[in-house]
């Protein structure tokens, strides 16, 4: 266990070190080393601040969980692969199908934006309401590709359908692609009609009452603060839509239930999938002509 902390520190380094001369996140996290950009801005942020020890790895398991009742077992797979062999979602899957006949997949995901001039993403899965929030200056499609990074490495499962309001990030072309390359259905909501994301919108009202009403938006380790406090809601806060139990545990108890990204994708029709048009009343008039 030592060497391997000593190998992935230096992993760690050589990515700062190729960021640092190539000035490029996307060639350092797809063409280089393939990490995800947020990973990579995560140990960019704890070298700036704690220099070489910000390198070692930190594990982020609950210390207790007074409210769980089932899934004990899986979960403590699940962080075993993450932390140790720091599997993405997707070897993640396989691992735990080839290892342990355990089957972790795909439900229903909304993603929306909040607050004028600091942007919050948050994305919320569904059945289990687990939740990915991340941070951005601009409220743009780069924004977004950045947050899609996200979401696609920290949920649990895989992806079936990505629902948004109509914001301009969401409809970029180069958002649309990213998805139908991950084989997820983009089902952008009519104007109007909020209620249609209403599991997102209360998500965004609960961190806005329970995390900003407590963080300064300007702190220097803000995103850091709302991972902990994402990580705390996902793992023990228990909710009462779920009977009192927390999303990750709903995610194991519908495991046997979830497909598998494999089952995902053959189900995926891009015949089905066109480059969708912002304004809506244009988007039904393409429809009918088709």
């Amino acid at each position: 266990m030592r060497l391997m902390e000593v190998g992935d520190r230096a992993e760690r380094r050589d990515w700062i070190t190729a960021y640092r001369a190539l000035g490029d996140a996307g060639a350092v996290c797809r063409r280089r080393f393939g990490v995800s950009r947020p990973t990579l801005r995560k140990w960019l942020r704890r070298n700036e601040r704690e220099g070489e020890a910000g390198l070692h790895a930190r594990s982020c398991r609950p210390h207790d969980s007074p409210a769980l009742k089932v899934g004990e077992t899986q979960q403590a797979l699940i962080l075993c692969l993450r932390q140790e062999r720091r599997l993405g979602v997707k070897r993640l899957r396989n691992e735990l199908q080839r290892l342990h006949e355990l089957r972790l997949s795909r439900v229903q995901m909304d993603t929306c934006k909040i607050r004028a001039d600091f942007y919050r993403f948050t994305a919320i899965d569904d059945c289990s309401r687990f939740v990915v929030a991340g941070l951005a200056r601009r409220r743009s499609a780069d924004a977004a590709l950045a947050f899609l990074d996200q979401v696609l490495e920290e949920m649990p499962f895989s992806i079936q359908r990505v629902q948004t309001d109509r914001g301009a990030e969401f409809f970029a072309e180069e958002v649309q692609r990213r998805l139908m390359g991950e084989a997820v259905r983009f089902r952008p909501i009519p104007p109007r009609s909020p209620q249609l994301n209403g599991k997102v919108e209360r998500a965004q009202r609960t961190i806005l009452e329970e995390f900003w009403a407590a963080t300064e938006p300007k702190a220097a380790d803000v995103g850091d603060q709302l991972a902990l406090w994402v990580h705390h809601y996902n793992w023990h806060r228990s909710h009462e839509s779920l009977h009192g139990d927390t999303p990750i545990e709903r995610v194991c108890q519908r495991a046997d239930k979830t497909p598998l990204c494999a089952t995902v994708s053959e189900a995926y029709d891009p015949a089905k999938e066109p480059i969708q048009v912002r304004h809506h009343a244009v988007e039904l008039a393409l429809r009918v002509l088709k």
